[in-house]
């Protein structure tokens, strides 16, 4: 049984403290989270969840829990955060605390939709927060670091949208992590009544690209009957970041979820997805894009569960490595009994773009319904030399080659974004990772 350093206990006390105003449900909640998160132990080897995945370097200690920027860097902040020109409201924070917060219009708010900060969330609407807050546990290897967000997380949103009502502009959340050392708990949690529909963007950055930090995200997305939600992370925390985001999907019947992750930052990346087919013709779209470089490690790990019978999945995940990165895709199909008619895919395609790169493909299938169509697949390839040399015999250079090589692999992923302003932020993303690669190798 590992113990937690004295260090985060005190600063749980801290945290607990600052608490006080808050319900009893609220105050209980975090306090179980942090005891489970001193009995659990950390992650060895000997984990099946964390096979191929590097463990050095996941201790929590030294890492300030309580870290907050001034408040002229606040307003920087919150200025910077921009993503979208149209959208249906905006919040921002950094290190954990709340900079900037756009609320819906009146009459969206006249409708019943919800768009606010946890710390508001709390008060104002608590029967929302204490049915779904939470309300699936992670599977997928990660569970001390959840437990550890539960017990400290003060930031993030509720997105509750009611029945019928179809909201055409995004939703943003920004996250920021603005001080050396400092801890953010980015959360989200979104949920849609029936026969609703909306789109919410989470971005995370960091102000100082070369700063030391520590994030652990959580999502949870609740879909209700017939309605759709469309969710876009953004990831791009700094190089020296040590990140955790784990996502929960759940859709009930005929519900959609298209869930799309970008992921640029961190040093040592932990992503985790589970998606829940909770009702029949329910479907998940999930999607990914990751470049690595330098000593950079992306570890994704997805788990789609079919609950009832003629519903869908697919999910495509793809990765473009440079220098020594490492990614690490596992993933896993699991079919109830009674979940006939199942249709589900599972692909993880792998660029390397270095001799010195690592994939590593764990596709998986366990299936208990005898009326279901299936498949997995994985691939690792290396840019075609034939196709490079077509380019550079056309006087475009080796790097800018590269550059377009990866843009066409991922167009598949970044065609998919229904939001035309929120894709070319994704390209520019893309093709600022590159131009920052070519610079140190020049």
């Amino acid at each position: 049984m590992s113990t937690n350093g004295t260090g985060i206990a005190a600063a749980f006390e801290k945290h607990l403290a600052s608490q006080q105003g808050a319900p009893a449900w609220w105050q209980e909640l975090k306090k179980k989270a942090f005891a489970a998160y001193g009995a659990l132990p950390l992650p060895t080897r000997k984990n099946e969840t964390w096979r191929f995945a590097s463990i050095s370097g996941l201790s929590l200690e030294g890492y300030d829990f309580g870290a907050t920027a001034t408040g002229a860097v606040h307003t920087e902040l919150a200025d910077r955060a921009r993503l979208v020109a149209q959208r249906a409201g905006r919040i921002v924070f950094a290190d954990n605390q709340l900079v900037a917060h756009e609320r819906v219009s009146d009459e969206l708010a006249a409708r019943g939709v919800i768009f606010a900060p946890l710390a508001e969330a709390i008060v104002k609407h608590g029967d929302i927060l204490q049915e779904y807050f939470m309300a699936q546990d992670p599977q997928l290897g990660s569970e001390k670091f959840a437990a550890l967000h539960t017990a400290f997380v003060t930031s993030g949103v509720l997105l509750y949208v009611p029945k019928g009502v179809e909201v055409d502009l995004p939703f943003v959340a920004r996250t920021w992590s603005a001080t050396q050392g400092g801890a953010v708990l980015p959360h989200t949690l979104v949920i849609t009544g029936e026969n609703a529909k909306v789109t919410m963007v989470d971005a995370f950055d960091s102000a100082d690209r070369n700063s030391r930090a520590l994030a652990l995200g959580f999502n949870h997305i609740f879909a209700g009957r017939g309605s759709r939600i469309d969710y876009y992370v953004l990831q791009n925390w700094s190089d020296q970041t040590l990140g955790f985001q784990i996502n929960s999907l759940t859709a009930e019947r005929d519900a959609t979820i298209n869930a799309l992750a970008v992921n640029i930052g961190c040093n040592h990346y932990r992503c985790e997805t589970q998606s829940i087919m909770k009702g029949e013709g329910s479907h998940a779209e999930m999607l990914s894009l990751s470049i690595a470089d330098r000593d950079q490690e992306i570890d994704q790990r997805t788990l789609q569960i079919h609950q009832a019978g003629h519903a869908t999945s697919n999910l495509l995940f793809k990765n473009a490595l440079a220098d020594e990165a490492r990614t690490i895709f596992s993933g896993l199909i699991r079919v109830a009994p009674d979940a006939q008619k199942t249709d589900a895919y599972q692909t993880n395609r792998n660029l390397l773009l270095s001799g010195d790169a690592e994939a590593h493909s764990l596709p998986g299938l366990e299936i208990e319904a005898n009326d279901v169509k299936c498949s997995h697949g994985a691939t690792t390839s290396q840019i075609d030399e034939s196709e490079l040399f077509y380019m550079l015999a056309r006087g475009i250079n080796r790097a800018v080659a590269r550059e377009l090589f990866v843009f066409g692999f991922f167009e598949e992923v970044v065609s998919k974004i229904g939001n035309e302003e929120l894709a070319s932020r994704v390209r520019e993303l893309i093709q600022h990772k590159f131009r920052e690669e070519e610079a140190r190798h020049a």
